[in-house]
């Protein structure tokens, strides 16, 4: 009855929504997501899409995901499509290899990618072989994904890159998300390949939140596998990154830019197929590179990505060598002053950078 005779009220509550709340789509476009919910979301999607998806993986389900990144999914589709397994990843692993020889498309999540050396003969001889050995009959339609990379606190035996160690093998897809977008678009491209993929997401990005546009919104949102994506564009000098190094160049970047120096930072996405085009485009325009990366020095990706450039056309278009910039060449140490010098930080890429170009610093200042 106070409101039937309050006009005044009535008018003020009228304009609340016109003046204090905003739904444009500019805004809602700007909303950040973290990688953890662009991966959730990325699942969700395709389990809806395709009812041959399914997940499996120890806590994937009742318990949402050790990284919480299965959160949800277990309500919402049951038993038989999100399976919690024993701790053995030789045992689900290989289970969903045949599952996804059958017919089915797993998604096998390993709680770290260190756990996956102990399913690394069903990942490299089962489904990555398989499509080959049987003369193209048996396709393996699956994605291994997790944790991967240098970690916090956790050693020598739970901190570790295998991007080096799986791009090495031929019959994988290997990919490694910087951003959401980066996340969300190449887990729904993965789930829907033919072949074997490994997604080699950070533990230390999930929960980063990142800008998410309208179009990654969408369900039908997709990024190619193997193309690469110039985060930064500069002329001065190439800098060639995946994951959580995309991260440290940018950081890097932007001390540098202050000096006058003009970073072009590339975000690989995908280790293999790697994007070289790109590159090769970027070192014609800067005739500089420098590769970072969080795994050793040898046998590493930034030794493939130099190889290629000297095996190549843009061997040419150096005006010095190129420079890899990667983790300590040593087990992770288990003290926090230790582990913060074992992996590359945007001080040493700015070092890096500085040593490359050398004198030219100073000149490059001044223009």
């Amino acid at each position: 009855m106070a409101l039937k005779s309050s006009p005044v009220l009535f008018a003020w509550l009228s304009r609340l929504p016109r003046r204090n709340f905003s739904t444009s789509r500019a805004l809602l476009a700007t909303k950040p997501v973290t990688v953890r919910d662009a991966l959730n979301q990325a699942m969700d999607e395709e389990m809806q899409r395709d009812e041959k998806v399914f997940i499996m993986g120890e806590e994937v389900a009742q318990y949402d995901g050790a990284y919480k990144v299965t959160r949800g999914l277990w309500k919402k589709y049951g038993d038989k499509r999100v399976i919690d397994t024993p701790i053995t990843e030789m045992g689900f692993s290989g289970l969903a290899v045949g599952a996804a020889m059958a017919g089915l498309r797993p998604i096998c999540e390993f709680m770290t990618f260190n756990f996956a050396m102990q399913a690394i003969d069903h990942v490299v001889n089962s489904a990555a072989k398989t499509f080959y050995m049987s003369a193209g009959q048996v396709s393996v339609p699956m994605v291994f994904r997790g944790p991967n990379g240098a970690s916090a606190g956790v050693a020598a035996q739970h901190s570790q890159c295998f991007g080096a160690w799986y791009s090495h093998c031929p019959g994988l897809k290997v990919l490694m998300p910087y951003s959401s977008e980066d996340a969300k678009g190449l887990l729904k491209s993965a789930i829907r390949d033919p072949d074997p993929v490994v997604m080699l997401e950070d533990e230390l990005l999930y929960g980063v939140a990142f800008p998410f546009s309208d179009e990654a919104q969408s369900a039908d949102f997709l990024l190619p596998i193997g193309k690469a994506k110039i985060e930064l564009e500069g002329r001065h000098i190439t800098l060639v990154c995946a994951g959580r190094a995309v991260e440290h160049a940018m950081g890097a970047a932007k001390i540098l830019a202050e000096k006058g120096v003009e970073c072009e930072v590339i975000n690989l996405r995908s280790i293999r197929p790697m994007d070289f085009e790109t590159i090769a485009r970027s070192i014609a325009k800067t005739h500089h590179l420098v590769t970072v990366e969080q795994g050793w020095p040898q046998s590493g990706i930034g030794a493939e990505i130099c190889a290629r450039v000297m095996e190549s056309p843009s061997f040419f278009e150096l005006d010095a060598p190129a420079w890899r910039l990667t983790g300590v060449d040593t087990p992770m140490p288990y003290a926090r002053s230790l582990e913060a010098l074992a992996v590359p930080r945007p001080n040493d890429v700015v070092a890096a950078v500085t040593a490359v170009l050398g004198n030219r610093i100073s000149a490059v200042s001044s223009q």
